[in-house]
């Protein structure tokens, strides 16, 4: 399994456990714990988007969810495949689908880069006189063009497969973020006998102390605590 920018040790991966997933029709193998951005990475994929305007070639650019550029549409299986998952976020789990957006038609070659050469035209504001006239145009012509270019993924067809439901939670002291302030409130708060619930975006505790191996060792011990 070649991954030719995969560490040899570290990270928050199961490397015991291999995963294989499907971009652009191209098999990747990466490791239980990877997100979808890290597995393309590791196997040297860098051009994942095109700019949204100017259809420029974008990679990613950052490691949560904050990431502007490795916007993917993800298929899970049947109904569930949805458009603009962030990269960065995203776990990388046996079979997953994903796919690039914004381009045609392929990300390679995309017909949209020549708004890139004639950018020059498509000067800020430049919409608001153009497709003014002839005013036949715009119910034909324009408008349908502008619907089509909107947007970057495109919306799911298939019947949501999923149940949902709610559930009704009740706490003392509701903390939002479980890096290393909130994690300290939780404790401060738990030791009055507060009952304590943690919202994070995160799929486990610690934010940055995940990536400081300063703290590793105390980490794993507060998770057996929490």
């Amino acid at each position: 399994m070649a991954q030719p920018n995969r560490l040899p040790k570290g990270g928050r991966i199961n490397r015991g456990e291999a995963v294989a997933i499907t971009f652009n029709g191209r098999t990747l193998h990466g490791h239980a714990g990877d997100t979808v951005a890290s597995l393309l990475l590791a196997n040297d994929v860098h051009f994942v988007a095109r700019s949204f305007k100017y259809h420029r070639p974008r990679g990613i650019m950052t490691h949560g969810s904050e990431e502007p550029n490795a916007l993917l549409s993800i298929d899970r299986g049947p109904g569930k495949r949805d458009p603009n998952n962030r990269a960065t976020v995203a776990e990388a789990r046996p079979g997953l689908v994903a796919e690039s957006q914004n381009h045609w038609p392929s990300l390679d070659f995309d017909i949209g880069e020549v708004n890139d050469l004639l950018s020059p035209l498509f000067v800020a504001g430049f919409y608001y006189k153009t497709f003014m006239w002839p005013r036949s145009f715009w119910d034909k012509v324009y408008e349908p063009n502008i619907r089509a270019a909107a947007g970057l993924g495109k919306a799911p067809t298939e019947r949501d497969a999923d149940r949902y439901a709610n559930r009704h939670a009740y706490c003392d002291v509701l903390i939002v973020g479980a890096g290393p302030a909130g994690l300290a409130a939780a404790l401060a708060a738990s030791e009055t006998g507060k009952r304590v619930i943690f919202c994070d975006e995160q799929s486990e505790p610690g934010g940055s102390l995940l990536h400081d191996v300063r703290f590793a060792d105390k980490l794993a011990r507060l998770e057996i605590e929490l």
